[in-house]
């Protein structure tokens, strides 16, 4: 497996500087994030002029809050800037943000993010961008077909997907997957979907690289069940605040994998504003089986269930107060990989 991380450069030069620090440990990829702070592109363009080894991916830039052949162009730019160390990763977020932050229609993702990926390789491709799609029309009225001006490239094209279609969609068009809330022994909600998707395109499995994160925190057992109980509350969020009252693509994530029940009460719970109701409906499997918390012999036997289970990329969230102990487990975490 290969190792990633994920930073979000809302906390300023912390973020950047400790993934710095990661390609030093052997980091094999950076994912940078974007949500409703700071934007992914800026970051990336730091380190690319910062790093020299490590692959570096927008994980995501949300589609619909630029045009196609503007993500085509970013991309393009920092591939260019980063001697070809750029992954493209993209998602459609969820409605809260693209309608409650961006006053973008959240409708018909799918195909919003088909036509702006079929549109963003057209672009790589150094073709003039001539697209008739439902979503996007180029060139519009008396426009003329143009093209980017910059030297064609190749871009590995990732699509974070959690529902059964958008699975669907990654496993026939993209290069790889981003994934989250995975746990290996449910596997099977997600690739059957994945799946179905590559068989349509006459691919494999091969074909897909399937990038799966978790948060990382070796502990020794003595301190094992402070560390899961500490994680509880940031779960409670993802099934209960993240998306709307209606939408929420975690909560439906960890409904498929044997949580239903769990799942909609902790939702019930957070929007009614009782957070720590909410966070205490989280059972500790729930925690154990989405993430890599434990001691060491826990996490690498779990590492190596991953492994078994299908995923290529192991992206890691480490747990820790400073730099220094983020750091620290990361590390180890690097060399728990390496060791198999």
């Amino acid at each position: 497996m290969r190792t990633a991380t994920t930073i979000e450069a809302s906390a300023g030069k912390e973020a950047v500087e400790f993934a710095v620090e990661a390609e030093k440990l052997g980091l094999d990829v950076c994912w940078v994030a974007e949500a409703w702070g700071a934007d992914a592109p800026s970051p990336l363009g730091y380190l690319a002029a910062r790093t020299g080894t490590m692959l570096l991916g927008s994980g995501v830039i949300q589609v619909g809050t630029r045009s196609p052949v503007l993500i085509a162009q970013t991309a393009m730019t920092l591939a260019h800037l980063s001697g070809g160390r750029f992954l493209l990763g993209l998602g459609v977020s969820g409605p809260q943000v693209m309608e409650g932050l961006h006053g973008v229609p959240f409708g018909h993702p799918l195909a919003r993010m088909r036509e702006t990926a079929e549109i963003v390789r057209e672009v790589f491709a150094g073709e003039k961008v001539s697209y008739a799609g439902r979503q996007y029309q180029i060139p519009l009225g008396d426009g003329r077909p143009m093209r980017v001006s910059l030297p064609p490239v190749s871009v590995p094209v990732y699509l974070a997907a959690l529902s059964p279609r958008m699975l669907e969609l990654t496993g026939e068009i993209a290069d790889g997957w981003l994934g989250t809330s995975f746990v290996p022994e449910g596997a099977s909600a997600y690739f059957t979907h994945l799946d179905a998707g590559l068989a349509r395109a006459g691919r494999t499995r091969a074909d897909l690289d399937v990038c799966q994160g978790a948060e990382i925190n070796l502990v020794d057992e003595a301190d094992l069940a402070a560390a899961v109980a500490g994680r509880k509350k940031e779960l409670a969020f993802s099934l209960g605040g993240m998306g709307t009252a209606s939408a929420n693509f975690y909560n439906d994530a960890y409904s498929r994998q044997g949580w239903a029940e769990v799942a909609a009460r902790v939702r019930e719970r957070w929007q009614a504003g009782d957070r720590d109701g909410a966070a205490a409906l989280v059972t500790d499997e729930m925690i154990l089986a989405t993430t890599l918390i434990g001691t060491e012999d826990m996490v690498r036997a779990r590492l190596r269930t991953w492994r078994q289970a299908g995923v290529d990329t192991v992206r890691l969230y480490p747990a820790g107060d400073t730099r220094s102990a983020r750091l620290d487990n990361l590390g180890r975490a690097i060399d728990l990989v390496r060791g198999f």
